[in-house]
């Protein structure tokens, strides 16, 4: 009887070790690693989008792996997230200094950016329209040229920056500004 006490005793040491390796697994490995846009404002201030960078690998993203006209998490994995230090304008936006979710809704010729209020999600879990602080048109483009990774950035430009969306062939874009 003591012996199987003893086995039971170390498999549960043993599994116990394993769900703590697992829970911390460098996210740096996963097939969709974290990244992060930053746009310095200077004195100290960066705006910033977290969120996480899937591949095409082949695929056919948008329009498929992406469906048009449905709310997308914007990456893979956790909720990406924006965090303003400042008040900012995000196309006709009026956006509070704090931290967001951010989604979006593409379509072939027009995408629309939301930025919600309610943070700390799982990355499909839009929390619905209530929760959103403001949508926003998103001008649509093409790619300067196939983009694999999802990458978000911010590009300078003109008295603010442009918050640029790179993914397959497509580039969706937005002017960003200090209030």
């Amino acid at each position: 009887m003591n012996r199987k006490l003893t086995i039971v005793g170390v498999v549960g040491v043993v599994l116990a070790a394993a769900l703590v390796v697992v829970a911390q697994q460098d996210k740096s490995k996963r097939p969709s690693p974290p990244a992060q846009a930053t746009w310095d404002l200077g004195g100290g201030k960066v705006v910033t989008i977290d969120y996480s960078s899937p591949r095409a690998k082949g695929r056919k993203v948008y329009g498929e792996l992406v469906p048009f006209g449905q709310v997308w998490r914007t990456g893979a994995n956790e909720a990406t997230t924006l965090t303003a230090p400042v008040d900012l304008n995000i196309g006709a936006a009026t956006v509070p200094a704090g931290k967001y979710t951010v989604f979006t809704i593409p379509n072939k010729d027009k995408w629309t950016l939301i930025i919600s209020k309610k943070t700390g999600e799982w990355g499909t879990d839009y929390p619905g329209q209530s929760n959103d602080l403001a949508r926003v048109d998103m001008k649509v483009s093409a790619a300067p040229s196939p983009v694999e990774n999802f990458t978000m950035s911010f590009e300078k430009g003109g008295a603010g920056a442009n918050l640029n969306i790179d993914w397959e062939t497509t580039r969706a874009s937005v002017p960003v500004s200090k209030k």
